[in-house]
C-alpha cells in the first residue's frame, strides 16, 4: 500500500523533513508517483504507533506528574494490601495450628490424669490388702505366741482387771473372780 509523505508523517509520528532527508540519503525510497510504500516505512522506522495510543494520549492531556505519583502510590498500596492479606492468612493458620496443639495437650493431660487416678486406686487397694495381711499375720502370731507361752491365770485376770478397772487388781481379787462374774465389766 502506498501513502503520501504527509500521511506517513502522521502515521509514524515523524516530521516530513525527516522523511525527505531519509529519501535524499537513500535510506527510504518512493515510487514514481512520489508515494512511499508502507513496507519501506516499516523497514526504516519500524511499526507505527497505534492509533489507540494516540487517542489515549489526546484524551489524557491532563495526565500530570502528580497523577503519575498518585497512580504509583495506589499500586504500592494495593501491593501492600495483598502482602498484609497473605500475612493475615499465615497468622490465622498459625493460630489454628496452636489451638490444635493446645487441644491435643489437653487430651493428653486428661488421659494422664485418668491413668494417675487408676494407679493411685491400685496402690491404695494394694496397701489396704497388705495392711489386712499384716494385721491377720499379727493376730495369728499373737495367738500362736499365747499357745506357745501359756501365762499364769493370775496374771491374765490381773491384766484384765487392770485394763477394765481404774484400780489395780490384786492377786487375791483375781483369784476370787476366777469362777465368778466379773463385776468390773458390769459396772462400765
Amino acid at each position: 500500500m502506498n501513502i503520501s509523505v504527509s500521511e506517513a508523517s502522521k502515521r509514524w509520528g515523524v516530521s516530513r523533513t525527516t522523511i525527505y532527508k531519509k529519501i535524499d540519503d537513500g535510506e527510504l525510497s518512493r515510487n514514481s508517483d512520489k508515494k512511499i510504500d508502507t513496507t519501506e516505512m516499516l523497514r526504516v522506522f519500524g511499526s507505527p504507533p497505534s492509533t489507540e495510543r494516540t487517542e489515549q494520549n489526546e484524551n489524557n492531556v491532563h495526565w500530570t506528574p502528580v497523577n503519575i505519583e498518585a497512580e504509583q502510590e495506589n499500586v504500592q498500596l494495593k501491593h501492600q494490601l495483598e502482602m498484609e492479606k497473605l500475612k493475615n492468612v499465615h497468622l490465622q493458620q498459625q493460630v489454628d495450628h496452636h489451638k490444635q496443639l493446645v487441644e491435643n495437650y489437653q487430651k493428653q493431660i486428661d488421659q494422664l490424669s485418668k491413668s494417675l487416678d487408676k494407679a493411685n486406686a491400685s496402690i491404695r487397694d494394694f496397701a489396704q490388702t497388705k495392711l489386712l495381711e499384716m494385721k491377720s499375720n499379727l493376730s495369728v502370731s499373737s495367738i500362736s505366741q499365747d499357745e506357745n507361752n501359756p501365762k499364769d491365770n493370775h496374771e491374765d485376770s490381773e491384766i484384765v482387771s487392770s485394763e477394765s478397772n481404774s484400780k489395780p487388781a490384786t492377786n487375791q481379787e483375781a483369784i476370787n473372780t476366777k469362777g465368778k462374774k466379773r463385776w468390773w465389766s458390769l459396772s462400765l
